[in-house]
C-alpha cells in the first residue's frame, strides 16, 4: 500500500482543521475514503469534499473513476474546493 498526502485547500482545509494529512492507498477512491473517514463526524468536511477538484502529482483528475486512478507511493493529492474571487 502507498503512503500519500492529500493536501487540503480553502474551506475544506478549514473543514478539517489542518492543510494536509497523510493516508495509506493505492486508489484515489481509497485516500478519499480515508478522508472521509477520519473526519466522519465533520458533515462539512464531507459537503466540500465532494465538491472538489482533484490533482494528483499535478495531473488533473477530471472525470477519471478514483477507483481507476492508481496512487504511487509519495503521491500528492490536492483538494481544491470551488472558490470565487479574482
Amino acid at each position: 500500500m502507498a503512503k500519500v498526502t492529500l493536501r487540503y485547500w480553502a474551506a475544506l482545509r478549514a473543514a478539517a482543521g489542518v492543510s494536509e494529512e497523510s493516508f495509506d492507498a493505492t486508489t484515489l477512491a481509497e485516500a478519499l475514503q480515508a478522508a472521509r473517514s477520519a473526519h466522519g463526524e465533520n458533515s462539512r468536511f464531507g459537503s466540500v469534499l465532494s465538491i472538489c477538484a482533484v490533482v494528483v502529482d499535478e495531473t488533473p483528475a477530471g472525470s477519471a473513476d478514483p477507483a481507476h486512478v492508481a496512487l504511487r507511493d509519495g503521491a500528492v493529492i490536492e483538494l481544491l474546493p470551488p472558490y470565487a474571487g479574482g
